[in-house]
């Protein structure tokens, strides 16, 4: 596993920011990893401005936004939008948890 690797953003994630118009706003979807949550990291998925030192992912006239501290635990994972009974939602599907929790927005490494 090479955690030096950015995160892969799927065609549907970019597609959904242009739907909601991100980049019109001057706007980025930011992925963070913090602290918390029921397995000890949690997601933090917002939109937001693009701030010194991140890493910008583009695609389809959008962007996506990961700080540097985030980083290492995205290496090689994959933002995607998906739509399902329960709901619409930004996804993250990370090579490096070992195991996550049920909300879909926890995980331990």
């Amino acid at each position: 596993m090479d955690l030096s690797l950015p995160p892969r953003v799927t065609p549907r994630a970019f597609e959904r920011l242009s739907e909601i118009g991100a980049g019109g706003q001057g706007k980025a979807l930011r992925v963070a990893v913090e602290g918390g949550g029921c397995s000890g990291f949690q997601y933090q998925i917002e939109l937001d401005d693009i701030a010194e030192g991140d890493t910008v992912l583009e695609g389809a006239g959008e962007k996506v936004v990961v700080d540097e501290v985030s980083l290492p635990f995205l290496g090689g994972a994959t933002i995607d939008f998906t739509e399902e009974l329960i709901g619409a939602r930004f996804t993250i599907q990370n090579p490096n948890a070992s195991s996550s929790c049920g909300c879909g927005v926890s995980f331990s490494m």
